[in-house]
């Protein structure tokens, strides 16, 4: 059998998925390896050592957050105005490269703020040209399985920056700037395979020219099925507030602080199992029932969390929680990628994480706020309402898509 064809200069493997997918999944991996070591900490670390609030930790995880989505926007459209995706991507993953140093050497809460401010803006640079890029490259037949396992490659440094996080937590005794400088590696490594490694596809040469593509004519373009996807997914955000709340409830049922991101290990090896089998079942079923099923999946883990009295049911909700990504993160990213025009396909990306994104700082603050008011149980019962909400949009979409 032959290993490679060639299709748009860019080397497919047998599966048929182009070799600059899978090396965009492994530098989403390796940043990912390197903010999870961080991230896994950096809610205990705030409340536990700096005295920090979990309203204040709600806030701070919301605007860092809704920052990155925000900047994805612009991004999204400069790189629909150039053209080009892979410049703005390189740029977004070494701003965060260089600002990860910014974590060891914070000594309170300002300079953590303006380090995960800093970390989420570089988030934002490369987040919707990185998923054009992804669209752009893969053909249509695989786009679900494509996006599927970019989201498994990147889930797998989600759980592996947390393993990584515990070991080295036990081997300096609980010291959170060595591990916070070692982080610093992986960082450096995703940038320097991006930029061997990547080759971007050149553009059609039918392709329409897009020169102004945040105004009104060329956002009407986007058509009704793409803003029904965005709507969804902005109820649904609602439902998935900051995954720092997961942590601190880990820590509320009795964790030890050195083990709690184990909670993220558990969510990352559920999702990664399951993103690329979804995305791949996405390509020859109907994607409106699997974004159900993972819709119904968030349900259930808000509610087994919401009454969670120990570790056990804390497992079980927390793996569920990572099987509702796996359903319904690269589902969506196929929706717009689909629903978009393809020389529109930075800005759809864009808006889609701009309103994502404000519904995520919305969902944080409301969860930090019904955490500090009353309590764990709170804070899962609203999310799990926000989920059985989204699930009327998803019907009208079905409807949709007859």
């Amino acid at each position: 059998m032959g290993t490679t064809v060639d299709e748009g200069s860019h080397r497919v493997n047998r599966q048929g998925i182009p070799t600059g997918v899978w090396v965009l999944g492994f530098v989403s991996m390796l940043m990912d390896i390197s903010s999870e070591m961080i991230h896994a900490l950096l809610p205990v670390y705030m409340v536990s050592v700096l005295g920090a609030s979990a309203l204040a930790v709600g806030i701070i995880e919301g605007i860092a957050e809704s920052t990155a989505s925000i900047t994805k926007i612009f991004s999204g459209a400069l790189s629909d105005w150039l053209g080009r995706r892979k410049l703005l991507a390189v740029l977004g993953y070494g701003l965060g490269a260089l600002t990860k140093p910014i974590f060891p050497m914070a000594s309170g809460i300002d300079g953590l703020v303006a380090a995960r401010f800093l970390d989420r803006i570089g988030k934002g640079i490369r987040g919707a040209p990185r998923d054009a890029l992804v669209a752009d490259i893969a053909p249509p037949h695989l786009r679900g399985a494509s996006f599927g396992l970019r989201q498994s490659l990147d889930t797998i440094g989600a759980f592996t920056g947390p393993l990584l996080a515990i070991g080295l937590m036990w081997l300096t005794a609980d010291h959170f700037q060595t591990v916070f400088w070692i982080a610093v590696v992986p960082a450096v490594l995703a940038v320097a395979v991006l930029l061997i490694g990547v080759r971007e596809p050149e553009r059609p040469p039918g392709l329409r020219r897009v020169r102004m593509p945040l105004s009104r004519s060329e956002l009407r373009r986007l058509g009704a099925m793409y803003w029904w996807v965005v709507a969804v997914a902005a109820v649904f955000t609602l439902a998935r507030f900051s995954e720092a709340f997961l942590l601190l409830r880990a820590q509320s049922v009795g964790l030890p602080v050195a083990f709690v991101p184990l909670v993220l290990v558990i969510m990352g090896v559920a999702y990664s199992l399951s993103a690329y089998p979804v995305g791949v079942l996405a390509d020859r079923m109907d994607r409106v029932t699997l974004l159900v099923v993972g819709l119904l999946m968030l349900v259930a883990a808000d509610l087994v969390l919401a009454f969670a009295s120990g570790l056990g049911p804390l497992v079980v909700g927390v793996a569920l929680w990572g099987l509702h990504m796996g359903f319904t993160q690269g589902l969506l990213a196929t929706l717009v990628a689909e629903a978009a025009p393809a020389e529109l396909r930075g800005t759809a990306f864009g808006m889609f994480n701009l309103v994502t994104g404000v519904a995520l700082l919305l969902a944080s603050v409301l969860a930090g706020a019904l955490w500090d008011s009353v309590g764990p149980q709170g804070t899962f019962l609203a999310g799990a309402a926000f989920a059985a909400l989204t699930l009327a949009g998803v019907m009208v979409i079905r409807a949709r898509l007859g």
